[in-house]
């Protein structure tokens, strides 16, 4: 069978600590269906399947979910669950929905739709009763000798008032009864060839047109009614040629005379056709469109606009210039499958094969409210050259140039104003700055030789001059303390040998502004040793930073300080340049740079967290910590007593390899600021769409960002020059119908329990991973058939293969909720486990409370670079597969807390490893 490995994972405890509450993605589904078994019947409880078909039906959506219909209320208010759900498809996916006529539902009105998919056809009446929605049979399901590509209702069908036109998989026009369940009569196509899309154009059998998309990459254009040859086939009217990949998707706009077509080569293209049943004999190509990064699936012809939808999860919409006015993104995985439009709400849904369904608004396309300028900086009248720059605010730009000048930019009045000037900033300044609640401007300059200038945008005259060390300032940073005076704030300067002082700052106008030095912490020894970031906890007594290196650190700054400094105070005070009177008190007041012996280190340290490129920010939200990194993660945090405790590490997307900080919205949106490659990007955790991708150069440079109410800016240094990119406030106008699943095939699933909410309502609890990377922790309501992701794991850097849970507390059980310890395995021989915790929560749509904890990791490349002699050894693959798990507690160990757990892997390579 192959070599028994023994291995070991580090050790943890199963009794973990108070967790992190994971925001919840909420969204719902519920299905009823039966399934065949030989010897049993199963009734199926949930179906999650691709949303492969969609179309508006008066103020509903209604959205084909592999075999079964879902019915979705539109409207601002709307729930993001199903108001009606029936199976209507056995076996076959839907493809595809027809209302009859088109009519505005309201009151107590019906329809008729017609379904199809495969090879399958069924008739259903949606019928609306005082605000409840029906859904009944009138003609059953029906299996067809091939497959439907489309369908179309006819009028004036003097056989049976319920007929339909087929277009089927190899090029040929059925005229169907439903009511009969019979073909009544079908027409093939001298093209003899399998389709890959059809479009029918027509409401009577004499004028029906078909135009087919062909294996040939052709666009065959037929009438059923022309007369046949002698074997029975009709002769086609027109061939169109110019695509180079097959044919997905064929839309006809009457208005326009446009016929569109989309294909496997990423392109559109728009045809003038003029009249479908005049055809000349060459037809012009109007329009190519690219812009899909791969398979256009479905094209859409609107009056002012197009709308496409690919492969590469994108729905783009272009205008009759073949420009793209709005991307949306916002699905995951493999791609739209599915798009209808309300024209009237200017509304566009899409579904995707991740099981989703998202509404976008796109009214009004050409007035985005944005512009990218460049501010023309450099003039014989100032001086310099732009090195930092500063946004306060959304209107006031503040630069520092290297003749050490600070330059002021009015963004309302477009003007440029020269704020102070000292030569001892020139070459090398750093800028900081800081909005006051009051409306006036805190700011901080450092230079080369250990000198800080602390000033007041509205009184810069009565500037602060502080040399507080001997080397040159490594970085400044502005943090407000809960309780502080609102005309008060914090600011941290780091020094020569990782002296990192507290200063704090009152700026009272009328009155001189007061710099009290409050304390003096130490930094750990590394090459790079100065802070980047600096945030105070909620409660006040610890202050968090993080710095060059990548590590977080946590210092104490309530307790007093001893009598010892205080003595060592007395002989000495910062040095002066001009009239700065250092308050008295709890504060540190000596020359940094020869009593660093004074300085404190911190209580809690967590060395190289983000790896070397360095920490860019740290925030407090919601009772937790979160910080971010170069290293493209940004991570979750507790502060336990007084330990930095890490819970959670989080990816935002694929190619954001650099974060620059978090923005948490009171709706409960998180949103990241990055940069990918050369590009600033705002990305939205929650919707996982990209809201704003700017090509400024990339973040080594100087730049800026800030967010008000009406409008967003981003700032930044480039060829000696300032540009400035200013948006107005237009929100996505992004809805969530239906939230995603996975956006790959999924490849395990396992029970974690079921336990009661406050509501008695039983939920159980699954993981399920996929081939995307992802772990999803999902609970499923039995009572009203109802699915929430509770939350999202993407630990993994390959296709997560096996999943294995062992319920840890009792206790916990008892009082009504789950502990257990998770263990998900993959690609690229990775091993992940986490503790999460279940309890009931009033307050959430599930009635569940999830709190994860990552506990520890594992992969066989790392274990083999820490291995001694390895050279003696058969080197372990780093790309072997875990393929299946299984995990079990095994005895009491007196040392621990709580049982060992052991863990059985079966790998790709034919070996069992065991942990």
């Amino acid at each position: 069978m192959g070599i028994v490995v023994r291995e070991r994972l580090k050790r943890f405890s199963l009794v973990t600590p108070k967790m992190s509450a994971s925001p919840c993605i909420r969204g719902k589904e519920s299905a009823r269906g039966l399934i065949s078994h030989p010897s049993a019947t199963m009734e199926a409880e949930l179906l999650l399947a691709p949303i492969t078909a969609l179309e508006i039906i008066g103020d509903h959506l209604v959205a084909g979910e592999g075999p079964n219909i879902a019915v979705y209320t539109l409207g601002p208010d709307a729930v993001r669950s199903p108001t009606c759900f029936k199976q209507v498809l056995h076996h076959c996916n839907i493809h595809g929905i027809k209302e009859q006529q088109n009519l505005a539902l309201g009151g107590n009105e019906a329809t008729t739709l017609a379904v199809f998919g495969g090879k399958g056809l069924v008739v259903i009446e949606f019928g609306l009763q005082n605000s409840t929605i029906t859904l009944t049979e009138l003609f059953p399901f029906c299996e067809l000798h091939d497959w439907i590509w489309d369908l179309q209702w006819l009028e004036g069908c003097t056989e049976t008032p319920s007929c339909v036109a087929l277009a089927l998989g190899h090029n040929s026009v059925a005229l169907y009864d439903c009511a009969g369940q019979r073909i009544l009569q079908e027409v093939h196509c001298q093209e003899k060839c399998i389709l890959y899309s059809a479009h029918l154009v027509g409401s009577r059998w004499d004028s029906l047109v078909l135009v087919a998309g062909t294996v040939f990459n052709q666009l065959v254009i037929w009438c059923a009614a022309d007369p046949a040859d002698d074997t029975g086939r009709v002769r086609p009217r027109s061939r169109i040629s110019g695509h180079q990949g097959v044919i997905f998707s064929i839309c006809y706009l009457e208005s326009k005379s446009v016929l569109a077509s989309a294909s496997d080569d990423r392109s559109l293209r728009l045809w003038d056709v003029s009249n479908l049943r005049e055809l000349p004999a060459h037809v012009p190509c109007l329009l190519v469109c690219y812009g899909h990064q791969s398979r256009v699936w479905s094209v859409r012809l609107l009056n002012d606009c197009i709308i496409s939808i690919g492969e590469d999860s994108a729905c783009l919409v272009w205008n009759y210039q073949g420009e793209i006015v709005r991307s949306f993104r916002g699905h995951q995985g493999r791609g739209l499958r599915a798009v209808a439009v309300h024209e009237a709400q200017g509304c566009v849904f899409t579904g995707g094969a991740d099981s989703g369904i998202r509404c976008w608004d796109f009214k009004g396309l050409r007035t985005t409210g944005s512009s990218l300028l460049q501010l023309n900086f450099p003039s014989p009248q100032r001086k310099g050259l732009p090195r930092a720059v500063k946004l306060a605010g959304t209107g006031l730009l503040l630069t520092v140039t290297d003749a050490g000048a600070v330059y002021s930019y009015d963004l309302t009045l477009k003007a440029w104003t020269l704020t102070l000037e000292d030569a001892a900033y020139q070459s090398y300044s750093l800028l900081e700055v800081y909005d006051l609640p009051g409306g006036d401007v805190l700011c901080a300059m450092g230079n080369i030789s250990g000198w800080v200038k602390i000033f007041c945008l509205c009184h810069p005259t009565q500037a602060k001059d502080l040399q507080l060390y001997e080397e040159k300032v490594h970085s400044l940073s502005w943090s407000p303390r809960p309780g502080q005076d609102l005309d008060t704030c914090s600011l941290f300067v780091s020094g020569s040998a990782g002296v990192l002082l507290w200063l704090e700052v009152s700026c009272r106008p009328p009155d001189a502004m007061t710099v009290a030095a409050k304390r003096c912490f130490l930094l750990p020894p590394c090459k790079q040793r100065w802070h980047t970031c600096s945030a105070f906890l909620p409660q006040g007594d610890f202050l968090l930073c993080g710095d060059r290196r990548g590590s977080l650190m946590l210092f104490a700054c309530g307790t007093p300080l001893d009598s010892r400094h205080e003595k060592a105070s007395e002989g000495g005070g910062l040095a002066d340049r001009g009239s700065v009177a250092l308050s008295p008190g709890p504060g540190l007041d000596f020359p940094i740079g020869r009593e660093e012996s004074h300085a404190e280190g911190p209580v809690s340290l967590i060395f190289g967290l983000h790896g070397k490129t360095g920490v860019t920010s740290v925030a407090c939200h919601g009772g937790f910590i979160y910080s971010t990194g170069r290293d493209g993660c940004y991570r979750q945090l507790q502060v336990l007593g007084r330990e930095l405790r890490v819970l959670r590490k989080q990816k935002p997307c694929k190619g954001l390899e650099w974060l620059e900080g978090l923005r948490f919205s009171s709706e409960g949106s998180t949103r990241v600021l990055g940069f990918h490659g050369a590009h600033f990007v705002l990305w939205d955790a929650n919707s996982n769409e990209t809201l704003l991708s700017i090509p400024c150069g990339g973040g080594h440079r100087s730049w800026s960002y800030t967010r008000g109410l009406s409008v967003e800016t981003f700032a930044y240094v480039r060829s000696g020059d300032v540009a400035v990119y200013q948006r107005r406030d237009a929100p996505s106008g992004q809805r969530v119908l239906k939230e995603s699943l996975h956006g790959r095939e999924l490849t395990c699933v396992c029970h974690v329990g079921t336990l009661k909410t406050s509501r008695q309502d039983l939920v159980s609890v699954f993981a399920t991973g996929s081939e995307d990377s992802t772990v999803n922790i999902l609970a499923f309501g039995a009572q009203f058939h109802t699915l929430t992701q509770l939350t999202a794991i993407r630990d993994h850097i390959s296709s997560v293969r096996a999943l294995a849970v062992m319920e840890s507390s009792a206790i916990l059980r008892e009082a009504g909720g789950i502990s257990a310890i998770l263990f998900s395995a993959g690609g690229r021989a990775q091993i992940e486990c986490y503790g999460l915790r279940l309890s009931p929560d009033r307050g959430s749509s599930s009635g569940v409370l999830c709190q994860l904890v990552h506990l520890a990791s594992h992969r066989l490349d790392e274990q083999w670079d820490r291995m001694k002699n390895r050279h003696k050894l058969i080197k372990m693959d780093p790309e072997t597969r875990y393929m299946s798990i299984a995990v079990l507690a095994g005895p009491q160990d007196a040392e621990l807390p709580s049982p060992l757990l052991f863990l059985a892997t079966a790998c790709s390579d034919g070996s069992v490893r065991c942990y």
